[in-house]
């Protein structure tokens, strides 16, 4: 009978543990947020992050006009992933070398773009779409012009913007 006891208070106390987080994680989602160091997150952009990143090491966030962002550690590699004010996921970028893209995008960005020379390469993804596959975004300077180019893994190459 003891065993018994112990087991229904056990269950009792999850069960208004779980209620208690529930009504206030449903609160804070629209009304707080969370105090992580310097800046405020919001409760659900904390919850996904733990949820779409379960490894991360070392998250460090901070809140711009546009979104909540956060910097980590996964698997030895540096990322960045951005969730809009509701907390929802817009996407993941890390630095990659340029010798990532597809050998078909470098030959093509040689040929449409000679004179340029190949910066910063940034891997975007976003799982939580179809097109789960990643865009690459390489930069590239020429005198005092730098512009940046859409890469897909196929090797399909595309004008971006006109940084400077």
């Amino acid at each position: 009978m003891d065993l018994k006891f112990k087991t229904m208070k056990k269950l009792f106390i999850t069960a208004v543990t779980a209620i208690t987080l529930s009504v206030t994680a449903f609160a804070a989602d629209r009304v707080t947020s969370v105090a992580t160091g310097e800046e405020n997150i919001t409760y659900a952009a904390l919850s996904h992050f733990n949820a779409d990143f379960r490894s991360a090491t070392n998250p460090a966030w901070t809140v711009t006009a546009n979104c909540q962002k956060v910097v980590f550690t996964l698997d030895g590699a540096k990322l960045t992933a951005f969730y809009n004010f509701e907390g929802e996921y817009l996407g993941s970028t890390q630095d990659v070398a340029y010798s990532t893209i597809p050998a078909t995008a470098q030959k093509k960005i040689a040929t449409d773009y000679a004179g340029y020379t190949p910066g910063q390469v940034i891997k975007y993804e976003n799982f939580d779409t179809d097109a789960a596959e990643p865009a690459y975004f390489v930069e590239l300077k020429k005198d005092k012009t730098t512009i940046l180019v859409k890469v897909t893994p196929e090797g399909y190459v595309s004008f971006f913007k006109k940084v400077k």
